[in-house]
């Protein structure tokens, strides 16, 4: 297991690689129970860390990887701030960008990387220019914004979900409020698909929501909610992915704070119904701990999703096997891990930790 040395900001761990085999997990010890799991580890496997950032000293709530981008990575975290990475040779910081006073619940690229919008406790949204690192609109609102997207054709449309029941939608380029959208309770998680024409949010009563949008005007309305079992706890992660090769159609991704996955079919022809087609139940969990779909990966069946935990563990599962369904882990981490994301090109791994480490793992390459 590795151990986090906090002594400076980001360090470059590609050395570390060499010690472990393609195959290898970060296990401190292995037990036959883990064998048995590793039928498809080496679909998931790491050779090490790529490179850790700890210049944070406060819980990295959410991270993300630029769009279309392998070497841009940026994290919020619970004191306000924004951090912009290169993750490339060498990994640095490039700007820190200060000006909420709250937790940064969410953020979001626009498509060309140009733009961070963020979100916050402190209610308000902000806009920054994340080449040249400072803010460039601030927009207020009247309760904690909970999560953020632009929308991905039309980026001049910003959906921000908050603690209002509301989906706000936001002309980027006034900052006005042009349309909303009233819901039964708090919206703590949002997705859109890749046409812009739904929106998949979840909300603090375990509920998820399918949105109908407008590309040219912004106006939306709800079409479809979905509940499942008697869970009414905060959804944490909503995740839309275009194709699954077990579901053969769109997919989302549904993560509860109850420690509950939900794995759904989306039938875009009847704007984005859900048919629920699995569930993994974990551990609860005390702090917002995100889940994201694994890349698709051809020569093997299943569906693939990688979770942070309250154990400080990288958790694979495989949502199809109900027993023995976790498939790998990580370890490095010295508390709980909260965020997690993958890079566009799929061979990096980022994941965050409540006492403000952010490590950058690198997949193992298919031979």
């Amino acid at each position: 297991m590795f151990e986090v040395d906090s002594s400076s900001s980001s360090r470059d761990l590609r050395g570390y690689s060499q010690g472990f085999s393609r195959g290898a997990s970060f296990n401190s010890s292995v037990n036959d129970a883990d064998r048995q799991l590793r039928v498809v580890e080496h679909a998931y496997s790491f050779v090490g860390m790529h490179c850790i950032f700890d210049s944070c000293k406060v819980s990295v709530t959410i991270l993300k990887f630029g769009h279309m981008r392998s070497d841009l990575l940026a994290y919020g975290a619970s004191d306000g701030s924004l951090t912009i990475c290169c993750v490339s040779e060498p990994p640095a910081i490039l700007h820190q960008l200060k000006g909420h006073s709250k937790d940064i619940t969410d953020f979001d690229f626009s498509s060309n990387n140009q733009y961070i919008a963020s979100s916050s406790m402190d209610k308000t949204v902000r806009v920054w220019d994340a080449s040249q690192g400072h803010c460039i609109r601030v927009i207020y609102g009247v309760s904690s914004q909970l999560c953020i997207r632009f929308h991905p054709v039309n980026n001049n449309l910003l959906f921000v979900g908050n603690a209002n029941k509301e989906i706000s939608v936001m002309n980027f380029s006034t900052g006005r409020v042009i349309n909303k959208a009233v819901f039964e309770n708090e919206i703590t998680a949002m997705d859109n698909d890749h046409t812009g024409q739904l929106i998949f949010s979840g909300d603090a009563q375990g509920c998820i929501y399918t949105v109908s949008v407008n590309s040219h005007t912004g106006s939306i309305s709800r079409s479809h909610r979905n509940r499942n079992g008697r869970s009414k706890c905060l959804i944490t992660t909503v995740q839309y992915r275009t194709y699954s090769l077990l579901a053969r159609s769109s997919v989302l991704l549904a993560c509860a704070q109850d420690g509950n996955l939900y794995f759904f079919s989306v039938a875009l022809e009847i704007k984005g119904y859900l048919t629920l087609l699995c569930s993994l139940k974990l551990a609860p969990q005390v702090h917002s701990i995100r889940a994201s779909f694994c890349p698709l990966l051809s020569l093997e069946k299943g569906e693939f999703i990688v979770s942070g935990s309250e154990d400080s563990n990288v958790y694979f599962y495989d949502l199809t096997k109900p027993k023995n369904t976790c498939v790998n882990k990580l370890q490095g981490h010295g508390s709980p891990v909260i965020g997690i994301a993958w890079n566009y090109g799929e061979n990096l791994l980022a994941s965050s930790d409540s006492n403000g480490t952010v490590i950058v793992w690198k997949r193992a390459k298919m031979s």
